[in-house]
């Protein structure tokens, strides 16, 4: 409990190290995920997951500014507030909440399962394609919300090494509120379904 441990492995950190995972875990998951993602590691992830949500949100707030919460303050104000705060506070305590959910599921399908902070990276890093998800176009939100669901498929199976159908079911849950409810990717599949006449 009172050893510092350096975590070992791991992405790089920086600018630089953050455009090149983003790349990586879009291009090539399997390897990304397998050399990127390290024990005891989650600062890197987390930070990944904000980006993305910052580019998202402030992307979403770009676009519709009465969307922001109601400060009695300029509209810049406002959108600036929203974007800080979700990406601070409601970011963070999702990762770890949709981890926590994730690791109760492992406990069942995964006995010799990887630690909980992995569980934070891949999920972080598995939000990548959801950086498109403020521009407000149903079809591009649903294909970026499958995309990082399928993205935490193939992170779950690689770092708790799972096959295939036990990954999808750990998935599953944190899978479906984090890019189905959090970055609107539901909304995004039923508006595009009722548009080609599907009800979903």
């Amino acid at each position: 409990m009172t050893t510092w441990v350096e975590p070992e492995g791991g992405r790089e950190r920086g600018v630089e190290g953050l455009a090149k995972s983003f790349t990586q875990v879009l291009v090539n998951p399997l390897t990304f995920f397998d050399e990127a993602v390290s024990p005891g590691d989650q600062a890197p992830g987390l930070v990944f997951g904000m980006a993305v949500v910052l580019v998202a949100a402030a992307t979403r707030l770009a676009l519709n500014p009465g969307d922001a919460l109601a400060f009695p303050a300029a509209a810049w104000v406002r959108v600036a507030l929203t974007v800080a705060l979700v990406v601070m506070l409601v970011t963070p305590a999702a990762i770890h909440a949709l981890s926590a959910l994730q690791t109760l599921a492992l406990v069942v399908v995964a006995p010799s399962r990887a630690g909980v902070s992995e569980t934070v990276q891949l999920i972080a890093y598995a939000a990548a394609p959801c950086v498109v998800a403020g521009l407000g176009v149903p079809a591009v939100t649903a294909l970026a919300g499958l995309w990082a669901f399928a993205l935490l498929v193939v992170g779950t199976r690689v770092v708790h090494d799972l096959s295939w159908p036990r990954a999808a079911i750990a998935a599953f849950a944190p899978g479906v509120l984090a890019f189905g409810t959090g970055f609107g990717a539901w909304p995004a599949v039923q508006t595009v379904a009722a548009g080609t006449g599907l009800a979903l």
